[in-house]
């Protein structure tokens, strides 16, 4: 396959291309600069896409079979209050791209938190609740605009709080959302769950949830409210 994925030099992005070349596919790998310091490697080859300009994502489509989107809004002190509304006009210029292109298979990243934020113990619910409710939200409006284009087959993946570690090969997949006592999952699982659903046609306007259990130095409040302050 010839896969596009945005988000190319964050955690999940790099991943996908780590495991998208390991599995013979070519990638083009879009961020939003380059620095001319890029990954180089045979099948890979890197853009710079601005996803906010309508305009932006006309240019990346050609040739490509699969978009995979990673992009993140860093929930940093000002984005938590006010996030760039990347994940709902990002996804409408990525959208009328595919669509002027003829790409319809999409996979994306949203969170099981846009179902709930009701998972893991109090605390973590709590600090889920303060800092990163408005990006929860905005997932879940770009969820709406998947659900209302109807020639698009799309996937919104619903991962956990991630946590940047290489695949488990053990990761369990949920239907909309991850069981109550679960709250984390691997970049490396997600990366390797999207391929899957670009590979095999799964989960076609579904929401599937992904996560694993991780010992308490992964997932207990040292850990985690450590990551959620930057």
């Amino acid at each position: 396959m010839h896969i596009l994925v945005y988000g190319a030099d964050g955690a999940t992005g790099s991943r996908l291309i780590d495991q998208a070349l390991a599995r013979g596919h070519r990638v083009r790998a879009s961020a939003h600069s380059l620095s001319g310091n890029e990954r180089q490697a045979e099948g890979l080859e890197w853009v710079a896409t601005d996803l906010m300009d309508r305009d932006g994502p006309q240019g990346d489509m050609d040739g490509i079979d699969a978009v995979l989107n990673a992009v993140g809004i860093d929930a940093g002190p000002d984005t938590v209050v006010n996030p760039p509304d990347l994940h709902t006009t990002g996804t409408r210029n990525v959208l009328a791209a595919m669509r002027a292109a003829e790409v319809d298979r999409l996979i994306t990243i949203s969170a099981t938190f846009v179902e709930t934020m009701a998972r893991g113990p109090i605390w973590f619910e709590a600090a889920a609740r303060l800092g990163l409710a408005s990006i929860f939200e905005q997932m879940g409006e770009m969820e709406k605009i998947l659900q209302a284009t109807p020639w698009l087959r799309w996937t919104a993946v619903r991962p956990g709080w991630l946590l940047d570690e290489a695949a488990s090969g053990d990761f369990q997949v949920f239907d909309d959302v991850i069981p109550e006592d679960l709250i984390r999952t691997r970049t490396g699982d997600l990366a390797a769950f999207m391929l899957d659903c670009a590979e095999g046609d799964l989960h076609v306007r579904e929401t599937p949830a992904i996560s694993r259990p991780e010992p308490a130095e992964k997932s207990g409040p040292d850990a985690v409210l450590k990551e959620m302050m930057g």
